[in-house]
């Protein structure tokens, strides 16, 4: 096997939002992906996917042009903290050498686009555990990307507690 400068790393994306299902993965990504290794063969790339205005709120005409400059504002503020928690989570663990992007959009989308972008090996999404009915009314991004996405898709779930 050929050694790769830090150029030459393959590239691992993690979606992160604001879950504790997406601090969960990008964890278990870090504990088991870079923190272990001296030189991490990943390049890692947090993506979060922001979603517009428009979807967020879900209505057009009469008082729209007022709420959505507001409800945008909101997107970016939650945005930058859910890129701010996942640096902390990497920062914590040593792992200083991330990129970080925000896109707006649907994840589904913006998750398989970043992966052409990129040329990533493996994309990572964490599991919000939903069950059949609110999946199907929902859409699974991860079920999504793991059929669309042009690489190798890790699902982390979180362990089920015990009560």
């Amino acid at each position: 096997m050929a050694t790769t400068s830090s150029d030459e790393k393959q590239v691992m994306i993690v979606a992160v939002d604001d879950s504790e299902h997406s601090s969960y993965a990008l964890q278990w990504t870090l504990d088991h992906f870079f923190t272990t290794l001296p030189n991490p063969i990943f390049k890692l790339v947090l993506l979060h996917a922001k979603p517009s205005a428009t979807s967020a709120v879900g209505l057009a005409g009469p008082g729209a042009a007022e709420v959505l400059p507001i409800v945008d504002s909101d997107l970016k503020k939650i945005a930058a903290r859910v890129v701010d928690n996942a640096k902390q989570i990497c920062s914590k663990r040593s792992v200083t050498d991330v990129i970080t992007e925000v896109v707006e959009g649907d994840p589904r989308n913006v998750l398989c686009d970043a992966v052409e972008k990129y040329h990533a090996s493996i994309l990572v999404v964490g599991s919000h555990g939903y069950g059949a009915i609110k999946r199907a009314v929902l859409g699974s991004v991860s079920d999504y990307c793991a059929h669309h996405a042009h690489c190798t898709v890790m699902i982390v779930k979180r362990p089920k507690t015990k009560h």
